[in-house]
């Protein structure tokens, strides 16, 4: 029979979702999820490695981190080119000597249109930057933590979209979102004996750019408040403590999940 895991101390419990001296990568950290993810991770300890199209436009999440007290660097990545993510993940260890963490948030929307009449270039554009960057930024984030031989954690950005179908013109974020979910699912059980943790936040819609075209339309917003039990949008704020979590000790057993933050949008 075997022996029982030792249990915690009082004071390592007291530290299960600590990430001071962890390395944090995320992705699409100029946009209002990513950086308020970055902003998250910094406050419960992880210095911050933020990617995304252009670096200026993570000036202010670069500055937030650094009022922290963190430590924060901002590299321009185009996360559906092979070589730019290479590339990006060498930078990270040349500039933070590790990785730990990965956050993917960069994605797209893409322009929601009827499926009958969906430009198919604007599907694939849309499954290049979910699906495709997604596996490019975990590919290079598993071979570090594989080569560091320590584990670490991966943090994919499903949908509840990526659950249910929706009358709103889906068919390209929806099935992309799907994919990222088996994706997450494929990926934890490959490196589950590597201490490779890989799991998913499945957030409810929310106020951004990216969901602009949904917001201007009135009928389209009833329709999606009307979906969400809990009765209003989900808040930045809102998905942090999923994102501390999933990236934290408290999480080491957890591999493979979808955690839905909806406001209840996926129980029913």
């Amino acid at each position: 029979m075997a022996e029982d895991t030792p249990r915690k101390t009082v004071e390592e419990l007291g530290k299960l979702f600590d990430l001071t001296g962890k390395v944090a990568v995320v992705t699409g950290a100029g946009g209002t999820l990513g950086h308020a993810l970055c902003k998250g991770l910094a406050v419960y300890g992880a210095d911050i490695a933020g990617w995304d199209m252009k670096t200026d436009i993570m000036d202010d999440m670069v500055a937030e981190v650094e009022g922290i007290g963190r430590k924060a660097t901002a590299t321009a990545v185009n996360v559906t080119d092979d070589a730019s993510v290479k590339a990006a993940m060498e930078k990270v260890i040349a500039d933070h000597g590790k990785v730990n963490i990965l956050v993917t948030v960069a994605g797209t929307a893409g322009n929601r249109q009827p499926a009958e009449t969906f430009d198919i270039d604007e599907w694939q554009k849309v499954m290049d930057v979910n699906v495709r960057g997604t596996m490019l930024c975990a590919k290079y984030a598993g071979a570090e933590y594989e080569k560091q031989g320590d584990g670490g954690k991966i943090i994919t950005i499903g949908s509840v979209r990526g659950f249910l179908g929706h009358p709103g013109g889906y068919a390209a974020y929806g099935t992309s979102k799907g994919a990222v979910h088996l994706l997450t699912k494929q990926l934890a059980t490959e490196w589950a004996k590597k201490r490779i943790n890989v799991n998913a936040i499945a957030p409810s819609i929310f106020w951004t750019p990216l969901t602009q075209q949904v917001r201007d339309d009135p009928e389209l917003v009833k329709i999606f408040m009307a979906r969400i039990p809990m009765g209003r949008a989900a808040e930045l704020d809102d998905f942090i403590g999923a994102a501390v979590y999933l990236a934290s000790p408290a999480s080491d057993y957890v591999t493979g999940l979808v955690l839905s933050v909806d406001g209840g949008a996926v129980a029913g």
